[in-house]
């Protein structure tokens, strides 16, 4: 007789649009069914960011909401949803508990020992992290703890990007023997699809041949740093670039960086939320990103997918995917001057784009497939289940 599947509980704070969003979903519904029986727990995305729930539900995955569950520290809230995990936990009795970002991690580990002990097997990955840069010095130190502590209920700790593992090692979270790195992976079939479309977003900004249209795609929020990218489109234009920045995205601060562009006029584009990423990217130059801290940028794999190579600030998993002279440019968070010297390299050589464009696309088509993540995470929770 077979054995019964092995039943895996995921946990994530929101399905909200991001990387973690599609990982999950991705997981969930792409490990062999006749192996692996898997429920999704989640919380709520608030209105602003966006929710990639419907992806979730198209591909079947069984999502349960979690009551209070969510990225911000509300106590109340906080302990509604641990009671509510250790619930699902007794219920489900799951072999593995995975959990995706900070709170899910923090909640579902907790949940997890309170309600079946040492029982189940427990994973958590780092989509990035938030140990520096987000938060005040006193908060940083308690969250570093707080990571410490949860990392002593893992049986195993996953990065996204070997980056990510050599920022959480010197940070003192685990031991690097603990970390395994098991880098995103992606159904990018529609981005690899993308060719070129002069008569789409080029035409909706009314761009001509030469202008270098660049776009952002992602949440509205500080750690973007979204405010450098229109400082440095400034600059850029001053020198005499045709530059056109197009903002694909929503979130907390769109309304100062309209402001922050408004003298700019159409050389900076709001767009929202769109679904129709691939032909956005079918129409653009140059994907930017000017993040003070990533994890594995989603948004410029899906880019480099369709062939758009990358301007990039050197955090986090970003030089995973961004090869300087290769795939695209890398420079030093927070500096503009860099951001403005690379836009403006990049639109006075077209050659050099459309040649990274293809490497970038090559690039990313084997190392960030879906099969290739569904097979890694197999891997693992193989490995593990035969350890226990």
């Amino acid at each position: 007789m077979s054995a019964p599947p092995v039943r895996v509980l995921r946990i994530i704070a929101r399905l909200n649009v991001g990387g973690p969003a599609h990982h999950v979903t991705l997981l969930s519904a792409d490990l062999d069914p006749a192996r692996y029986t898997t429920v999704l727990l989640t919380g709520e995305p608030s209105a602003e960011e966006g929710s990639f729930e419907h992806l979730a539900a198209a591909r079947g995955v069984r999502v349960r909401r979690v009551p209070g569950l969510g990225p911000a520290v509300r106590p109340v809230d906080d302990l509604r949803a641990l009671l509510a995990l250790i619930r699902h936990v007794r219920r489900f009795r799951p072999d593995i508990v995975h959990t995706h970002t900070a709170k899910a991690g923090v909640l579902g580990r907790l949940a997890a020992r309170l309600a079946l002990g040492r029982r189940p097997i427990v994973v958590h990955t780092y989509h990035g992290h938030v140990l520096r840069g987000y938060f005040s010095p006193p908060v940083t130190a308690v969250y570093r703890a707080l990571e410490r502590w949860l990392a002593r209920l893992s049986t195993r700790l996953v990065g996204v990007s070997a980056t990510t593992v050599d920022e959480l090692v010197a940070l003192d979270v685990a031991p690097r023997d603990r970390f395994v790195v098991v880098p995103v992976g992606l159904d990018l079939s529609s981005f690899l699809a993308v060719r070129p479309d002069p008569a789409g977003l080029r035409a909706q900004l009314d761009a001509g041949p030469q202008t270098l249209v660049v776009t952002f795609t992602g949440r509205l929020v500080p750690i973007k740093r979204v405010d450098l990218l229109i400082a440095a489109v400034a600059a850029v234009r001053a020198r005499g670039a045709d530059v056109r920045l197009v903002v694909v995205g929503d979130g907390e601060l769109r309304g100062a960086l309209e402001e922050q562009a408004a003298p700019l006029g159409d050389a900076v584009r709001f767009l929202g939320f769109r679904d129709d990423l691939p032909a956005l990217a079918a129409g653009t130059d140059l994907a930017a990103l000017a993040s003070d801290n990533e994890g594995t940028p989603v948004a410029l794999i899906e880019a480099a997918a369709a062939g758009v190579p990358a301007l990039a600030t050197d955090v986090g998993g970003t030089g995973d995917i961004v090869r300087p002279g290769e795939t695209g440019m890398l420079v030093p968070p927070g500096d503009v001057d860099a951001l403005a010297t690379a836009l403006q390299e990049a639109a006075a050589d077209r050659a050099g784009l459309a040649r990274m464009g293809a490497a970038a696309r090559a690039h990313v088509a084997r190392r960030y497939a879906a099969a290739r993540l569904v097979e890694d995470v197999d891997a693992l929770y193989t490995q593990l289940l035969r350890e226990r």
